[in-house]
């Protein structure tokens, strides 16, 4: 009696189908990888060639020697958030323009960005239009 199997089972793996799915996840990867934004950035402030605003509510200024004013009125830091409230008073939607020179601390520009966020005020940083 001859017995012989006709179905040999094969040892070999095929790759095609493995290879295939690595390209396609590389082409996955390099595509997301470029929708990904990074969170530094580098920013050179204040020149800029944006539009001037015509509407203008309540400026604050910050002098280099570090002095606020609020319109024309010279306040203390501690007397700006409410020389800010007393001008945005009765001003429905108002805006604040921020006008910090360039050798300004950043710690400075900051406290005026919290000023309008705690009174819920709209805020542009003015830049030096070229």
């Amino acid at each position: 009696m001859d017995l012989k199997r006709r179905s040999k089972v094969s040892a070999e793996f095929s790759m095609s189908s493995m290879t295939d799915i690595v390209f396609l996840l590389l082409i996955f990867f390099m595509l997301a990888s470029t929708l990904v934004t990074t969170s530094a950035l580098d920013l050179v402030l204040p020149s800029s060639k944006a539009q001037t605003v015509k509407r203008k509510d309540v400026t604050v200024n910050i002098s280099p020697d570090l002095r606020f004013s609020v319109g024309n009125q010279v306040v203390s830091e501690a007397e700006l958030e409410r020389e800010v409230l007393k001008q945005v008073q009765g001003k429905e939607d108002a805006v604040l323009i921020l006008r910090a020179d360039k050798s300004v601390p950043y710690e400075k520009v900051v406290a005026v960005m919290d000023i309008a966020y705690r009174n819920r005020l709209k805020m542009i940083a003015a830049t030096d239009p070229k």
